[in-house]
């Protein structure tokens, strides 16, 4: 940078250069996690890096390669092609001859056509490259079934509150920050809620804000993220309130309450696509499997709203906001799924029973794979008696289906079917 050149962002001079600096990824980067093994011990593996935007894509795959002292080649798959990849392949032969490693660093990945995915393949395949592909979207549905299986995937989750407090901690304390910046209690805690867990947007609108007022108010943090923040009343209610309300009103089947809460936050300048995501979220959440449809309404909202934009979007939103809040209500598979959640990540890994294992090698066999199972469309009552569970598990019962709307077909068929898992009782 010279003189006459400006400053990179804020986002940009605080990237992490070190773990001790990284927020968020504890699944991944706590001690003997597979992305903290991979940076100590210095190796390369091909990896998909899969997360929503601003939790740290493009820092751990610049990490990865300087601790595995791999020469770095970062494309953008919106501008990127067959031609530069094969302009990074001919770098990485050169590199091989001098014993270097190539890292091939492809942000937004899923926007790469099959063909150009397909380009990468040999490369890959071969070691020649190491690859490490960044995206937003599911790779199941936006990544070529074979680039998958050369390269393992792992899940980035959004930064947590505490997360992005941190960060802020550090960006007005760093001297490649914004030091001697005063940032009051009201400010941080919005800024912290808008950021809404992306480290980047929350490191832009810190630096938008410490250009309009000082020490930073709540009033400069709204400005700071201009339309993507609904204003506040009177009574102090921020974004996290007007959520709160319309959410509860929707559970509560208050359609009045439900399209006032969603006016205020339309008319208050809220992002009208961070409302759909809400609305999809109350669907799956508080409707479930009372109404299949709800999630089904709540989705073609959101596509509704991409497509049309604001204002006429808008109407989308109304629409799948009275029907959440006529729909009949259960939260039995958010509860199953949460506790089932719980279990799996907290406590002790149950083994697979052998019988619901994967019999793919005649090694495999040997050992009991798959050995006595029962497969339903041959025989449905020894399919109806093997058990489903690990052992120390049985007789468990996560789902709880409840009588309201279409659900209360599902509890009638659950409970026929649980009668026929009779070895699941204990």
């Amino acid at each position: 940078m010279t003189l006459f050149e400006p400053a990179p962002p804020l986002a940009e001079r605080l990237r992490p250069t070190t773990l001790d600096e990284v927020y968020g990824q504890k699944h991944l980067l706590a001690p003997g996690k597979p992305l903290r093994r991979m940076l100590e011990g210095g190796f390369l593996s091909s990896l998909i890096l899969w997360g929503p935007p601003g939790v740290g894509k493009t820092t751990l795959a610049r990490m990865i390669s300087k601790t595995a002292k791999a020469h770095f080649i970062q494309l953008s798959a919106v501008t990127a092609g067959i031609k530069d990849v094969r302009e990074a392949v001919e770098v990485a032969q050169r590199n091989r001859t001098k014993g270097e490693r190539t890292v091939l660093f492809l942000d937004e990945i899923h926007r790469f056509n099959k063909a150009q995915q397909d380009a990468l393949l040999p490369h890959v395949e071969s070691g020649l490259l190491t690859l490490i592909g960044a995206t937003t979207e599911n790779p199941s549905f936006e990544v070529n079934p074979a680039l998958r299986s050369r390269a393992r995937t792992l899940v980035l989750k959004s930064l947590t509150d505490e997360d992005i407090s941190g960060l802020l901690d550090r960006a007005l304390t760093d001297s490649k920050g914004l030091p001697g910046v005063e940032l009051t209690q009201e400010g941080r805690e919005l800024l912290v809620q808008l950021a809404d867990g992306d480290a980047r947007r929350a490191l832009g609108a810190l630096e938008v804000a410490s250009n309009i007022a000082s020490p930073i108010t709540p009033e400069a943090v709204k400005e700071a993220f201009g339309t993507h923040v609904p204003s506040m009343d009177k009574q102090g209610e921020d974004f996290y309130n007007l959520i709160s309300a319309l959410h509860k009103s929707v559970r509560a089947s208050h359609v009045d309450g439900a399209l006032y809460w969603l006016a205020r936050m339309v008319a208050g300048g809220a992002d009208p696509i961070y409302i759909a995501r809400r609305i999809v979220r109350m669907a799956a959440e508080d409707i479930g499997l009372a109404d299949p449809n709800a999630l089904k309404l709540a989705m073609s909202a959101q596509q509704a709203m991409h497509l049309l934009g604001s204002p006429e979007g808008e109407l989308a939103l109304a629409q799948v906001v009275v029907y959440l809040a006529l729909a009949p209500k259960s939260n039995s598979v958010y509860s199953a799924w949460g506790e089932v959640l719980r279990m799996a990540e907290e406590e002790r890994q149950h083994p697979i029973p052998l019988h619901l294992r994967n019999a793919i090698t005649g090694l495999m066999k040997s050992q009991g794979y798959g050995k006595g199972y029962a497969y339903y469309f041959d025989d449905p009552e020894g399919s109806f008696a093997q058990t489903y569970l690990p052992d120390e598990l049985l007789g468990t019962e996560f789902y709880q289906p409840t009588g309201e709307g279409w659900e209360s077909r599902v509890r009638e068929r659950w409970s026929a079917l649980k009668q026929k898992h009779h070895k699941e009782k204990p």
